[in-house]
Protein backbone atom coordinates (compact mmCIF):
# COMPACT_ATOMS: atom_id res chain seq x y z
CA UNK A 1 0.00 0.00 0.00
CA UNK A 2 2.78 2.43 0.85
CA UNK A 3 4.38 2.09 -2.61
CA UNK A 4 1.13 2.77 -4.47
CA UNK A 5 0.48 5.90 -2.48
CA UNK A 6 4.27 6.99 -3.38
CA UNK A 7 3.66 5.77 -7.08
CA UNK A 8 0.15 7.98 -6.49
CA UNK A 9 2.16 11.19 -5.24
CA UNK A 10 4.80 10.47 -8.27
CA UNK A 11 2.02 10.52 -10.83
CA UNK A 12 0.21 13.55 -9.41
CA UNK A 13 3.67 15.24 -9.63
CA UNK A 14 4.31 14.15 -13.02
CA UNK A 15 0.85 15.01 -14.40
CA UNK A 16 -0.71 17.89 -12.34
CA UNK A 17 -4.24 18.15 -12.64
CA UNK A 18 -5.88 20.93 -14.80
CA UNK A 19 -9.40 22.83 -14.39
CA UNK A 20 -12.14 21.50 -16.43
CA UNK A 21 -12.45 23.84 -19.16
CA UNK A 22 -16.02 24.42 -18.71
CA UNK A 23 -16.41 26.37 -22.63
CA UNK A 24 -16.11 22.84 -24.45
CA UNK A 25 -19.10 21.88 -26.31
CA UNK A 26 -19.80 18.80 -24.31
CA UNK A 27 -19.36 20.03 -20.93
CA UNK A 28 -21.87 23.21 -21.71
CA UNK A 29 -24.46 20.41 -23.24
CA UNK A 30 -24.07 19.03 -20.06
CA UNK A 31 -25.03 22.29 -17.84
CA UNK A 32 -27.79 22.73 -20.38
CA UNK A 33 -29.06 19.61 -19.37
CA UNK A 34 -28.27 20.11 -15.47
CA UNK A 35 -30.19 23.36 -15.71
CA UNK A 36 -32.97 22.77 -18.45
CA UNK A 37 -33.66 19.21 -17.08
CA UNK A 38 -32.82 18.99 -13.54
CA UNK A 39 -33.52 22.43 -12.31
CA UNK A 40 -29.97 22.97 -11.44
CA UNK A 41 -29.14 26.44 -11.42
CA UNK A 42 -26.96 26.95 -14.61
CA UNK A 43 -24.68 29.44 -12.39
CA UNK A 44 -24.34 26.83 -9.72
CA UNK A 45 -23.52 23.79 -12.04
CA UNK A 46 -21.26 26.23 -14.09
CA UNK A 47 -19.41 26.95 -10.57
CA UNK A 48 -19.13 23.50 -9.26
CA UNK A 49 -17.18 22.03 -12.90
CA UNK A 50 -15.30 25.24 -13.04
CA UNK A 51 -13.76 23.54 -9.80
CA UNK A 52 -13.30 20.11 -10.93
CA UNK A 53 -10.11 18.92 -11.63
CA UNK A 54 -9.13 16.52 -14.67
CA UNK A 55 -6.80 14.31 -13.11
CA UNK A 56 -4.38 12.29 -15.13
CA UNK A 57 -4.11 9.62 -12.56
CA UNK A 58 -7.79 8.80 -12.94
CA UNK A 59 -7.28 8.35 -16.48
CA UNK A 60 -4.14 6.07 -15.66
CA UNK A 61 -5.95 4.16 -13.37
CA UNK A 62 -8.69 3.19 -15.71
CA UNK A 63 -7.18 2.72 -18.64
CA UNK A 64 -3.78 0.42 -17.48
CA UNK A 65 -3.90 -2.69 -18.62
CA UNK A 66 -5.59 -5.72 -16.65
CA UNK A 67 -2.77 -7.06 -14.24
CA UNK A 68 -2.39 -11.03 -14.71
CA UNK A 69 -5.17 -13.10 -14.02
CA UNK A 70 -4.65 -13.94 -10.79
CA UNK A 71 -5.42 -18.13 -9.89
CA UNK A 72 -8.33 -18.18 -7.46
CA UNK A 73 -6.17 -19.62 -4.55
CA UNK A 74 -4.04 -16.46 -4.89
CA UNK A 75 -6.95 -14.02 -4.97
CA UNK A 76 -8.59 -15.27 -1.83
CA UNK A 77 -5.17 -15.25 -0.22
CA UNK A 78 -5.49 -10.99 -0.33
CA UNK A 79 -8.55 -11.42 1.42
CA UNK A 80 -8.92 -13.80 3.87
CA UNK A 81 -5.90 -12.74 6.23
CA UNK A 82 -5.41 -12.61 9.98
CA UNK A 83 -5.95 -9.45 10.01
CA UNK A 84 -8.46 -9.10 8.19
CA UNK A 85 -10.55 -11.70 9.76
CA UNK A 86 -9.91 -9.75 13.14
CA UNK A 87 -11.46 -6.27 11.56
CA UNK A 88 -14.61 -8.79 10.25
CA UNK A 89 -14.72 -10.04 13.60
CA UNK A 90 -14.44 -6.03 16.00
CA UNK A 91 -16.67 -4.79 13.16
CA UNK A 92 -19.56 -7.73 13.59
CA UNK A 93 -19.02 -7.05 17.53
CA UNK A 94 -19.89 -3.59 17.16
CA UNK A 95 -22.94 -3.66 14.63
CA UNK A 96 -24.04 -7.04 16.13
CA UNK A 97 -27.50 -5.07 16.95
CA UNK A 98 -27.85 -3.89 13.45
CA UNK A 99 -26.79 -7.19 11.69
CA UNK A 100 -29.22 -9.26 13.54
CA UNK A 101 -32.02 -7.12 12.90
CA UNK A 102 -31.85 -8.59 9.36
CA UNK A 103 -33.13 -12.27 10.60
CA UNK A 104 -30.63 -13.55 8.38
CA UNK A 105 -27.52 -14.92 9.28
CA UNK A 106 -26.18 -15.51 5.73
CA UNK A 107 -27.55 -11.87 4.59
CA UNK A 108 -25.08 -10.51 7.39
CA UNK A 109 -22.30 -12.73 6.85
CA UNK A 110 -22.44 -11.95 3.54
CA UNK A 111 -22.53 -7.70 3.69
CA UNK A 112 -19.46 -8.50 5.95
CA UNK A 113 -17.73 -9.98 3.61
CA UNK A 114 -18.34 -7.24 1.16
CA UNK A 115 -17.55 -4.74 3.11
CA UNK A 116 -14.11 -6.74 4.61
CA UNK A 117 -13.56 -7.55 0.65
CA UNK A 118 -14.60 -4.04 -0.62
CA UNK A 119 -13.20 -1.65 1.84
CA UNK A 120 -11.50 -3.66 4.65
CA UNK A 121 -14.52 -2.41 6.95
CA UNK A 122 -14.15 1.39 5.77
CA UNK A 123 -10.74 1.65 6.10
CA UNK A 124 -9.56 2.51 2.34
CA UNK A 125 -12.62 4.12 0.43
CA UNK A 126 -11.11 6.35 -1.93
CA UNK A 127 -8.94 9.53 -2.01
CA UNK A 128 -9.83 10.95 -5.18
CA UNK A 129 -12.80 13.95 -5.18
CA UNK A 130 -15.94 12.73 -6.65
CA UNK A 131 -16.82 15.36 -9.00
CA UNK A 132 -13.42 15.15 -10.40
CA UNK A 133 -12.98 11.43 -10.43
CA UNK A 134 -16.86 11.46 -13.17
CA UNK A 135 -15.84 14.84 -14.71
CA UNK A 136 -12.63 13.17 -15.77
CA UNK A 137 -14.19 9.54 -16.95
CA UNK A 138 -17.44 11.81 -18.01
CA UNK A 139 -15.14 14.33 -20.49
CA UNK A 140 -11.84 12.79 -21.39
CA UNK A 141 -12.50 8.98 -21.16
CA UNK A 142 -13.87 8.62 -24.49
CA UNK A 143 -14.18 4.55 -24.09
CA UNK A 144 -16.98 4.84 -21.19
CA UNK A 145 -17.50 9.19 -21.87
CA UNK A 146 -21.28 8.22 -21.93
CA UNK A 147 -21.37 5.97 -18.99
CA UNK A 148 -19.56 8.29 -16.58
CA UNK A 149 -21.76 10.80 -17.90
CA UNK A 150 -24.66 9.62 -16.61
CA UNK A 151 -22.84 8.86 -13.16
CA UNK A 152 -21.95 12.24 -13.00
CA UNK A 153 -25.77 13.31 -13.55
CA UNK A 154 -26.82 10.79 -10.95
CA UNK A 155 -24.55 12.33 -8.40
CA UNK A 156 -25.18 16.09 -9.03
CA UNK A 157 -28.75 14.94 -8.17
CA UNK A 158 -27.84 12.93 -4.81
CA UNK A 159 -25.90 16.03 -3.79
CA UNK A 160 -29.03 17.47 -4.14
CA UNK A 161 -31.75 14.93 -2.44
CA UNK A 162 -28.68 14.14 0.27
CA UNK A 163 -27.63 17.52 1.19
CA UNK A 164 -23.82 16.21 0.41
CA UNK A 165 -21.23 18.66 -0.53
CA UNK A 166 -19.93 17.56 -3.78
CA UNK A 167 -17.03 19.43 -3.62
CA UNK A 168 -15.40 17.24 -0.54
CA UNK A 169 -17.54 14.02 -1.34
CA UNK A 170 -14.51 11.42 -2.09
CA UNK A 171 -14.42 8.19 -3.68
CA UNK A 172 -12.46 5.80 -5.94
CA UNK A 173 -11.26 6.78 -9.46
CA UNK A 174 -14.33 5.69 -10.85
CA UNK A 175 -16.10 7.44 -8.28
CA UNK A 176 -17.37 4.82 -6.34
CA UNK A 177 -18.27 5.87 -3.03
CA UNK A 178 -17.69 4.64 0.75
CA UNK A 179 -17.42 1.65 2.86
CA UNK A 180 -19.92 -0.10 0.08
CA UNK A 181 -18.44 1.62 -2.52
CA UNK A 182 -21.92 2.12 -4.54
CA UNK A 183 -21.66 4.26 -7.48
CA UNK A 184 -23.64 7.29 -7.53
CA UNK A 185 -26.90 5.55 -9.73
CA UNK A 186 -26.54 2.54 -6.91
CA UNK A 187 -26.29 5.22 -4.22
CA UNK A 188 -29.67 7.10 -5.83
CA UNK A 189 -31.77 3.66 -5.83
CA UNK A 190 -30.63 1.29 -2.94
CA UNK A 191 -29.15 3.12 -0.10
CA UNK A 192 -31.61 3.57 3.00
CA UNK A 193 -31.91 5.71 5.64
CA UNK A 194 -31.37 2.94 8.44
CA UNK A 195 -30.76 4.59 11.50
CA UNK A 196 -33.85 7.32 10.98
CA UNK A 197 -32.17 10.24 10.89
CA UNK A 198 -33.29 12.00 7.27
CA UNK A 199 -29.93 10.96 5.15
CA UNK A 200 -28.74 7.96 3.76
CA UNK A 201 -25.44 8.75 4.22
CA UNK A 202 -22.85 5.78 3.15
CA UNK A 203 -19.35 7.78 4.59
CA UNK A 204 -20.14 7.57 8.40
CA UNK A 205 -23.39 5.82 9.16
CA UNK A 206 -22.81 1.94 9.30
CA UNK A 207 -26.26 1.61 10.30
CA UNK A 208 -27.20 2.98 6.49
CA UNK A 209 -24.39 1.04 4.77
CA UNK A 210 -25.41 -1.97 6.50
CA UNK A 211 -28.98 -1.56 5.63
CA UNK A 212 -28.05 -0.24 2.20
CA UNK A 213 -26.12 -3.07 1.27
CA UNK A 214 -28.85 -5.84 2.22
CA UNK A 215 -31.04 -3.50 0.14
CA UNK A 216 -28.87 -3.88 -2.97
CA UNK A 217 -28.89 -7.59 -2.50
CA UNK A 218 -32.93 -7.52 -1.97
CA UNK A 219 -32.97 -5.26 -4.98
CA UNK A 220 -31.38 -8.13 -6.97
CA UNK A 221 -33.16 -11.40 -5.92
CA UNK A 222 -31.58 -12.43 -2.24
CA UNK A 223 -33.74 -15.10 -1.06
CA UNK A 224 -34.69 -15.23 2.46
CA UNK A 225 -32.21 -17.57 4.70
CA UNK A 226 -31.01 -19.60 1.40
CA UNK A 227 -27.81 -20.98 1.18
CA UNK A 228 -25.37 -19.01 -1.07
CA UNK A 229 -22.62 -22.19 -1.95
CA UNK A 230 -20.89 -25.08 -1.17
CA UNK A 231 -18.25 -27.71 -1.80
CA UNK A 232 -18.66 -29.61 -4.60
CA UNK A 233 -16.39 -32.41 -6.31
CA UNK A 234 -16.21 -34.13 -9.64
CA UNK A 235 -15.23 -38.23 -10.31
CA UNK A 236 -13.45 -36.09 -13.77
CA UNK A 237 -11.89 -32.56 -14.62
CA UNK A 238 -13.93 -33.16 -18.11
CA UNK A 239 -15.56 -29.92 -17.80
CA UNK A 240 -17.22 -30.27 -21.59
CA UNK A 241 -20.73 -31.10 -19.74
CA UNK A 242 -20.78 -27.65 -19.01
CA UNK A 243 -20.65 -24.12 -19.43
CA UNK A 244 -18.85 -22.35 -17.23
CA UNK A 245 -17.67 -19.52 -19.58
CA UNK A 246 -20.41 -17.17 -18.17
CA UNK A 247 -22.16 -16.32 -15.09
CA UNK A 248 -25.81 -17.80 -14.86
CA UNK A 249 -27.92 -19.96 -12.47
CA UNK A 250 -28.12 -21.94 -15.90
CA UNK A 251 -28.20 -25.83 -13.92
CA UNK A 252 -30.55 -27.15 -11.38
CA UNK A 253 -29.53 -29.04 -8.43
CA UNK A 254 -30.68 -32.21 -10.57
CA UNK A 255 -28.99 -31.39 -13.49
CA UNK A 256 -25.94 -31.23 -11.82
CA UNK A 257 -26.07 -34.51 -9.92
CA UNK A 258 -27.06 -36.29 -13.38
CA UNK A 259 -23.93 -34.68 -14.80
CA UNK A 260 -21.71 -36.21 -11.71
CA UNK A 261 -21.48 -32.97 -9.14
CA UNK A 262 -21.36 -34.38 -5.90
CA UNK A 263 -22.45 -31.68 -3.07
CA UNK A 264 -24.79 -31.54 0.16
CA UNK A 265 -27.78 -29.34 0.06
CA UNK A 266 -30.85 -29.54 1.27
CA UNK A 267 -32.47 -27.55 -1.38
CA UNK A 268 -35.00 -28.97 -3.50
CA UNK A 269 -34.05 -30.57 -7.17
CA UNK A 270 -35.40 -27.78 -9.34
CA UNK A 271 -33.56 -24.80 -7.54
CA UNK A 272 -31.56 -22.94 -9.99
CA UNK A 273 -27.50 -23.59 -9.46
CA UNK A 274 -23.94 -23.59 -11.20
CA UNK A 275 -21.01 -24.79 -11.25
CA UNK A 276 -18.31 -22.78 -9.79
CA UNK A 277 -14.30 -23.28 -10.89
CA UNK A 278 -11.74 -21.99 -9.01
CA UNK A 279 -7.51 -22.84 -9.53
CA UNK A 280 -6.90 -24.22 -6.19
CA UNK A 281 -2.95 -24.79 -5.72
CA UNK A 282 -3.45 -28.29 -6.28
CA UNK A 283 -5.93 -28.20 -9.14
CA UNK A 284 -9.24 -27.15 -10.15
CA UNK A 285 -11.54 -26.70 -6.93
CA UNK A 286 -15.31 -26.93 -6.98
CA UNK A 287 -18.11 -25.63 -6.05
CA UNK A 288 -21.95 -25.21 -6.28
CA UNK A 289 -23.32 -21.64 -6.15
CA UNK A 290 -27.10 -20.91 -5.62
CA UNK A 291 -29.61 -17.49 -6.45
CA UNK A 292 -27.80 -16.05 -3.22
CA UNK A 293 -24.26 -16.46 -5.11
CA UNK A 294 -25.60 -15.06 -8.09
CA UNK A 295 -27.00 -12.11 -6.47
CA UNK A 296 -23.59 -11.15 -4.94
CA UNK A 297 -21.77 -10.95 -8.45
CA UNK A 298 -24.35 -8.21 -9.39
CA UNK A 299 -22.51 -6.43 -6.70
CA UNK A 300 -19.13 -7.50 -8.63
CA UNK A 301 -19.50 -9.35 -11.77
CA UNK A 302 -17.13 -11.92 -10.64
CA UNK A 303 -17.21 -15.47 -9.64
CA UNK A 304 -13.37 -14.93 -7.60
CA UNK A 305 -15.15 -11.57 -5.55
CA UNK A 306 -18.25 -13.77 -4.81
CA UNK A 307 -16.18 -16.69 -3.39
CA UNK A 308 -14.27 -14.29 -1.34
CA UNK A 309 -16.77 -12.18 0.02
CA UNK A 310 -18.79 -15.61 1.35
CA UNK A 311 -15.56 -17.00 2.69
CA UNK A 312 -14.71 -13.99 4.30
CA UNK A 313 -17.67 -13.11 5.81
CA UNK A 314 -17.95 -17.55 6.82
CA UNK A 315 -14.03 -17.32 8.77
CA UNK A 316 -15.33 -13.94 10.36
CA UNK A 317 -17.69 -16.10 11.56
CA UNK A 318 -16.01 -19.12 12.37
CA UNK A 319 -13.55 -16.86 13.93
CA UNK A 320 -16.19 -15.54 16.07
CA UNK A 321 -17.43 -19.01 17.19
CA UNK A 322 -14.18 -20.40 18.23
CA UNK A 323 -13.32 -16.94 20.10
CA UNK A 324 -16.75 -17.58 22.02
CA UNK A 325 -15.46 -20.77 23.74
Amino acid sequence: MLRAYFAFLVSCLAFPALALDITRPEVRAFIDEMSTVHGFARSEVEALLAQAKTQQSILDAISRPAERVVPWYEYRERFLTEQRIQQGADFWMAHGERLRSLGDERLASTIVGILGVETAFGRITGRYRVIDALATLAFDYPPRAQFFRGELVQFLLLTREENVDARKALGSYAGAMGAPQFISTSYRKFAVDADGDGKRDLWNSWDDIIGSIANYLHGHGWRHNEPVIVNAALASDDLSAFDVSTIALNETVQSLRDKGVEFETTMPPDTPAMLVVGQGKNGPEYRVGFTNFYVITRYNRSTMYAMAVNDLGQAIEGFMRDAAK
